[in-house]
C-alpha cells in the first residue's frame, strides 16, 4: 500500500479500538466484582477497589481512577498516545466502576453482557473525546506536527512499580501452592537470566505448573 492511509491508519478507527479494549477492561472488573478475580489492574489499585467493596467507601477509588483517566485523556490529545494503564485500566477499570457503585448503580457490574456494552460505550466516547481535543489543540498558524497516523495505543508508560511485581507474583504463587510457586520462581529466574521482565517469567512459570498441578 502506497503511503500510510486506509483503515488501520485512520483516526476514525481509534474510537473503535478504544471501545474494544474498554469492553474487556470493564468486563474484567465485572468478574472481580462477582467472582473476585479477573481485574485488569495493578495490585495497589485492585486493593483500593477491594477495600471499597468491603465498606471502605468508593470515593477514593473513584476520585483517583477518574482523575488519572482525565490526565491521560489530555495527554493523549497532545501526544496522540492513549496509555492503556491510566486511560483504560485505571479509569475504565476502577474509577468509573467505583463511581457507579458509589451511586448505587450495580447492574453494569453484575451482568456480563451489560458490562461489555457499558465498557464499549465508555471506550467509544473516550476515543472521540481524545480526537476532539486533539483537533482543538492544533492551531492554524502553527507548524504541522509529526502525525502518528491515528492515535497510537501503548502498553505501559515507564511505570517503575512494575519492577517490584516479579517478587510479588512469586510470593502470591507460593501462597497458592508449592508447585505453582516453584514454577513462578523458575520462570522469574530464567527471564532474569535472559534479561526479560521478571514478572512475565513468574506468570508464565506459574501458569505452566498450575496446569500440571492444579490447585485443589
Amino acid at each position: 500500500m502506497d503511503g500510510k492511509s486506509g483503515f488501520w491508519y485512520s483516526n476514525r478507527t481509534f474510537p473503535l479500538f478504544a471501545a474494544i479494549m474498554a469492553a474487556g477492561v470493564f468486563a474484567g472488573t465485572h468478574l472481580y466484582y462477582t467472582a473476585h478475580t479477573g481485574v485488569f489492574n495493578e495490585i495497589s489499585l485492585a486493593a483500593m477497589l477491594t477495600a471499597a467493596m468491603h465498606g471502605g467507601g468508593y470515593g477514593a477509588a473513584a476520585a483517583y481512577g477518574i482523575s488519572f483517566m482525565l490526565a491521560r485523556v489530555f495527554e493523549g490529545s497532545m501526544t496522540g498516545v492513549l496509555d492503556i494503564g491510566g486511560g483504560m485500566q485505571t479509569g475504565i477499570g476502577v474509577g468509573i466502576p467505583a463511581l457507579l457503585l458509589g451511586a448505587g448503580i450495580t447492574a453494569p457490574l453484575t451482568s456480563f453482557p451489560l458490562a461489555l456494552l457499558t465498557g464499549a460505550l465508555l471506550g467509544f466516547v473516550l476515543g472521540w473525546i481524545v480526537l476532539w481535543l486533539r483537533a482543538r489543540a492544533q492551531r492554524p498558524d502553527a507548524a504541522p506536527a509529526a502525525s502518528t497516523y491515528g492515535s497510537d495505543i501503548i502498553i505501559g508508560a515507564g511505570n517503575s512499580a512494575a519492577r517490584f511485581l516479579g517478587p510479588l507474583v512469586v510470593a502470591s504463587a507460593l501462597m497458592a501452592s508449592i508447585p505453582v510457586g516453584l514454577g513462578a520462581l523458575a520462570g522469574a529466574i530464567l527471564f532474569y537470566v535472559w534479561d526479560k521482565p521478571v514478572a512475565a517469567g513468574a506468570l508464565v512459570g506459574a501458569m505452566i505448573l498450575g496446569m500440571i498441578f492444579p490447585i485443589g
